[in-house]
This record gives C-alpha cells, structure tokens and sequence, in this order.
C-alpha cells in the first residue's frame, strides 16, 4: 500500500470542497485529505497547489472539473500540470490511466440498487482503484456489505449531514467519509 494511503486511516472526515470559499477554509483544518469537487482546468493547478502549501494531500475529482475530457488525457493533465496527489472518477478507465502516471485512484460508486451493487465487482477489477467511495453514505447495511466483499479500503460520501450519519457510516466499515458539510469538518 502507498505510504499516503495511511492517511486516510488517521482522517475520518475528508472534506470535499465545492468552492473557493470552502477550500479557504479548510487550510486552518487539522485534516489531511481535500477532495476537489470544483474548478476548471485553468484553475485546478492553482486550487491545488494551494491545497499542498497548506500540507494537504489533494484529489481532483476528474468527471466534475470543468475542460476535462473523458478521455485518458484527462488524467495526465491532472499529474502533469495540476500535480495532484490523487484523482476520483466514476469511469474506470481513467483511473486505469492515472495509476499507471503513480496518482492515488477513488473509484466513485453510485449504489442506488441491487444492480449497481452487483456491478461493483466487475468496475473494481476494470481499474483497480485504491479505494472506493460509495455514495450514498448515509446506507449502514449496504456499506457493511460492501466493506465485507470488497478487498479495498471504503469511502462513503453523499448526503452525509450530522454526525450521527458519520459514526453509522464508521462503525459499518467505512474507513472515512467525505462531506462537504463543514460543520462536520470540525469532528476531525
């Protein structure tokens, strides 16, 4: 396993920052972990440089930053000239592409029934991602399964509001959650 992964075994809460406002924010955070959930491709190098001046590990989230293609280019921009720590997508193509350029990859799963949760399987052996992030997070019985067939360390995100969603999503397995509610980022 990566030396960075550990982090996310000592940060329970990942804040996942929507805007320029929020990210500000985040720099007097003890967390270690930003996933960025906005930009463009002219301003995610600077989002995450900024982020890295702060000691943040960052995370561009490939299918939400604005000028990205869905193609494997995508990707090596991303490492290039964003020098991002890590990347999420829901495709598993281009996690396919961004792990073999060494970047941290968060495949991003929507369950929202049997089926997805079925297919799982079969998007985790496309990519191998290092993590998964499961969405909605606020589903203790589906991500205690998850937790329990899948072989990779879990993230929930989505709809995560109070702390008592945080502490259902951690004592079913999940090793962190990812919110951009910021009331939450204080419980780091």
């Amino acid at each position: 396993m990566r030396s960075e992964l550990h982090l996310f075994e000592t940060n329970p809460i990942i804040a996942a920052v929507k805007d320029e406002r929020q990210l500000e924010r985040t720099f007097a955070l003890e967390n270690d972990i930003l996933f960025f959930l906005f930009g463009n491709i002219c301003t995610i190098g600077t989002l995450v440089r900024r982020a890295k001046e702060a000691g943040k590990l960052a995370f561009v989230h490939l299918d939400l930053t604005q000028g990205l293609s869905s193609k494997d280019v995508a990707a090596d921009f991303v490492k290039e000239y964003a020098r991002a720590d890590g990347v999420i997508s829901t495709r598993p193509a281009l996690l396919c592409r961004a792990k073999t350029l060494g970047l941290i990859t968060v495949l991003r799963v929507f369950l929202v029934d049997s089926l997805s949760l079925d297919n799982l399987n079969k998007q985790i052996a496309a990519c191998d991602p290092d993590l998964i992030e499961i969405m909605p997070g606020v589903m203790p019985k589906v991500i205690r399964q998850v937790c329990q067939t899948v072989r990779r360390p879990v993230i929930t995100g989505g709809m995560i509001s109070d702390k008592e969603d945080v502490i259902a999503a951690l004592s079913a397995g999940a090793l962190c959650v990812s919110t951009s509610c910021e009331e939450l980022w204080q419980d780091v």
